[in-house]
């Protein structure tokens, strides 16, 4: 990194460094490099550490720079484009799907999932853990909610266990006609399980995406998909999927 001189204007001190390194970032350093520690970033611009830190903390938050336990802070792959609103549907696992079956349990959904299946509240259903994953990062975590109603057909002999029965739900969920789906996004924060498999501390921000599928004129499965806020970005239209976007410097409007 250069030594660019830091000029006096209105805004924060560090929020002018963030905007250094920001360029810093585009010309010297490519995905998944390591910058130089606080100590020397700090006498390089001439600044104090608690205010190249805030610089930091603000590119992280933007999706910029990502901080690794044992390994340090690392430049940040191109933000997950989360596709929502478009016109072109299709079941969970079916064609292009990126996400990787983990895990599959059969137990009483949570009060509001059952709401939404419209099942009883003590009536077990499937369970589908995926993951999605990024450059070697993983960028999301889904809780994929599969009434059994909706997979008449499957078998413990089609579905042993672990990600095997996952798949084999996936499969059987396909088997139905898909009428449509309905997409609704917030902001939250990370509990202690989604902090843990996508990397984060609990309480990091996150973006929380739940997704109706509509068959039979009911819901047949309930997505509740929690992407890192750092690193996803929502994208809207009607190409569907989920795009990675390769230029760091856009963003969602």
């Amino acid at each position: 990194m250069g030594t660019t001189q830091l000029e006096t204007v209105p805004e924060p001190k560090y929020w002018q460094l963030k905007t250094v390194l920001s360029e810093a970032l585009e010309s010297e350093f490519s995905v998944g490099e390591i910058l130089p520690n606080e100590r020397d970033l700090a006498a390089r611009f001439g600044v104090a550490r608690a205010t190249l830190r805030q610089a930091l903390e603000q590119l992280e938050l933007e999706g910029r720079l990502q901080r690794r336990r044992g390994v340090g802070t690392t430049v940040a792959p191109p933000r997950v484009g989360v596709a929502v609103g478009t016109e072109q549907h299709a079941w969970p696992g079916a064609g292009d799907d990126v996400w990787q079956a983990v895990d599959c349990a059969v137990a009483a959904p949570p009060a509001a999932v059952a709401a939404a299946l419209e099942t009883g509240r003590e009536e077990s259903v499937y369970t589908v853990r995926r993951s999605r994953v990024s450059h070697g990062q993983p960028v999301a975590a889904e809780l994929l909610y599969i009434p059994a109603s909706s997979v008449p057909e499957l078998s413990a002999i089609d579905a042993p266990s672990g990600p095997a029965r996952a798949r084999a739900v996936l499969r059987e969920l396909q088997r139905l006609e898909l009428e449509g789906q309905e997409s609704a996004v917030e902001l939250g924060s990370a509990r202690a399980d989604d902090a843990k498999e996508l990397d984060r501390l609990p309480g990091a921000p996150v973006l929380v995406v739940t997704t109706r599928f509509l068959a039979e004129g009911r819901t047949a499965a309930l997505s509740v998909a929690t992407y890192r806020a750092d690193t996803c970005r929502l994208t809207f239209g009607d190409s569907g999927g989920v795009e990675i976007h390769q230029d760091p410097e856009r963003r969602a409007s």
